[in-house]
């Protein structure tokens, strides 16, 4: 992987100290620049788990992801700008129960010893490093908290309405890209995944997010949200001109 070009595509230049600091840039500049999406999945191009295949994608094509697809390139990244980190297998919550389990890849980085969430690839969700230790962070996105329950586990939650809210739960147990290869492959075939029902194509914006479902747009912003309808030609417009991908 060519670290330089990765750096040049999510606009964050090269430093010297991996610290605290330039993790959160790092995030931010990534989460900014590179699309969550599944155009993909729901052409049936297969993504195989192997970072050269997603640094092709997503640093020479320009293109998105999904978690695999994301998080597994930005760990690389980290490595190679000499962060401690490694991935983590999440198991998703739904309103009404749980998605498969252990099928979204997020990454720990450790500073100082200390362990921080990090997750590029999971579309409109915490932007900056959160650490287990149960401390509230905010951004434009919201207020987020880890909550470590019983069996070692972690709970990555959001405020929502006065409530918190489950978004995934974890464990910190180093894991593989290839120990995702079963649920890769669920995500990419199964009537039973989110992201076999449809395109989505999401990115953040400053103030905000702009998505992308089905022909529906969403743009969030301080003011509030607005949505949209596409035709089919215009879909096609939109996914060039507002995130560069070309189908």
């Amino acid at each position: 992987m060519d670290a330089q070009k990765y750096l040049q595509r999510i606009k964050v230049s090269a430093e010297p100290n991996p610290d605290l600091g330039y993790l959160k840039k790092l995030q931010s500049g990534h989460m900014l620049n590179i699309p969550f999406e599944n155009l993909d999945v729901t052409r049936k191009i297969p993504i195989r788990l192997d970072t050269d295949s997603f640094s092709e994608k997503i640093l020479e094509r320009g293109r998105g992801g999904f978690c695999y697809e994301l998080n597994g390139l930005f760990q690389l990244l980290l490595s190679e700008l000499e962060f401690q980190s490694h991935l983590i297998s999440c198991t998703v919550k739904k309103p009404d129960g749980w998605v498969r389990e252990e099928s979204h890849a997020a990454i720990l980085v450790y500073l100082h010893q200390l362990p921080y969430l990090v997750d590029v690839g999971f579309g409109d969700s915490v932007r900056q490093p959160l650490p287990l230790t149960g401390e509230e962070r905010t951004d434009v996105s919201g207020t987020y908290r880890i909550k470590s329950t019983a069996g070692e586990k972690f709970d990555l939650q959001l405020l929502a309405d006065g409530k918190w809210k489950i978004l995934y739960r974890f464990s910190d147990k180093p894991v593989q890209l290839g120990d995702f290869h079963d649920a890769c492959l669920f995500n990419q075939t199964s009537p039973e995944s989110h992201f076999t029902h449809g395109d989505l194509a999401t990115i953040a914006t400053k103030d905000g997010r702009i998505t992308l479902s089905g022909l529906t747009v969403t743009k969030s912003e301080e003011s509030g949200k607005n949505k949209f309808e596409l035709t089919e030609e215009e879909k096609r417009e939109f996914l060039l001109g507002q995130f560069r991908i070309k189908l």
